[in-house]
């Protein structure tokens, strides 16, 4: 029986890199195994990014060489150039993903390049992960809003969607860096993507900056999209909104899919469990409102779930 939604597990890199507590690199790999343990596909893993920059994943090749990889689990990791793409495959890394902004001004101020100029970068990692049979996955940011320009026009997110899939990116993820973005919104930008780009190629990244990511996550399941991205505890705060949230928590994007009667093959219970052992770790109150509820009564274990 396949699941009729893919849940993408962003908290090890997009939740670590944007939250203020280091973390061990043995607790990341813990915490790694124990997703990979709760019935999740996809779990990414880390980042090769210059530890300059991300200085909380500078442990990348460490963590990636101690995790336990289960048989039918993808460990992808984020790399930003041919750099990182040659120190990933040296630990034998077999999945990557690239990013970059349909934001133009947002590229310059987080990459120093306009957004042709990423995406030449990424032609020769490409050609790279082709002949190494390494599969892409590509990120694209600010799609419902630039925390520099404001608006983003829907056209430039087709346009940095479409390149990245005909470059050869298997799947695009398509990002709410900022949390901005409102059902109405959501939904139209994923039509207008998915009009040049297939459905099934697409995937939704919804921060909660504004309350807003649940209900834009429907959205784009009533417009089709099947894949979700999301971060156990909704780990990583915005670094772009004081207070911020940051990602979509993935206890709380499982119960509203199991609610809607659709599978995902993540056992909740177990996953809620993982979450509320990272907020312990990182020192704050879970992000997620459902493992908050499960754990009121009963301040042992988890109620409810199951897996679905």
């Amino acid at each position: 029986m396949t699941d009729d939604v893919r849940i993408v597990e962003v908290g090890p890199r997009d939740g670590l890199q944007n939250e203020k507590t280091l973390i061990a690199a043995s607790a990341k790999i813990e915490l790694i195994d124990r997703l990979s343990a709760t019935g999740l596909r996809s779990v990414e893993a880390t980042s090769f990014v210059s530890p300059k920059w991300v200085p909380q994943l500078a442990d990348a090749a460490e963590v990636y060489v101690g995790i336990a990889k289960r048989p039918g689990v993808r460990y992808p990791v984020l790399v930003p150039n041919e750099q990182g793409y040659e120190r990933a495959r040296a630990v034998g890394v077999d999945e990557i993903a690239v990013f970059t902004a349909a934001s133009e001004a947002f590229n310059r101020k987080n990459i120093n390049a306009s957004i042709e100029e990423s995406l030449s970068r990424f032609v020769p990692v490409l050609e790279r992960a082709r002949a190494d049979r390494v599969a892409v996955r590509g990120y694209v940011s600010t799609v419902l809003g630039c925390p520099y320009q404001g608006e983003v026009p829907l056209a430039d997110v087709v346009r940095v969607a479409k390149a990245l899939h005909a470059m050869g990116c298997y799947e695009i993820s398509l990002g709410d860096t900022i949390g901005v973005g409102t059902p109405g919104k959501a939904a139209a930008m994923l039509r207008a993507v998915a009009a040049e780009v297939p459905m099934s190629a697409l995937a939704v990244h919804f921060h909660d900056t504004y309350g807003q990511a649940l209900a834009n996550v429907h959205a784009c399941l009533e417009e089709g999209v099947r894949v979700v991205d999301a971060a156990v505890s909704g780990a990583g705060g915005c670094p772009y909104a004081k207070g911020a949230t940051g990602n979509v928590a993935t206890e709380d994007v499982i119960y509203m899919l199991h609610g809607l009667g659709l599978r995902t093959g993540v056992d909740l219970a177990a996953l809620a469990a993982v979450g509320r052992w990272l907020a312990q770790l990182l020192g704050r109150e879970s992000g997620s409102k459902v493992s908050r509820a499960m754990f009121a009564q009963d301040d042992q274990s988890p109620r409810g779930g199951g897996r679905a």
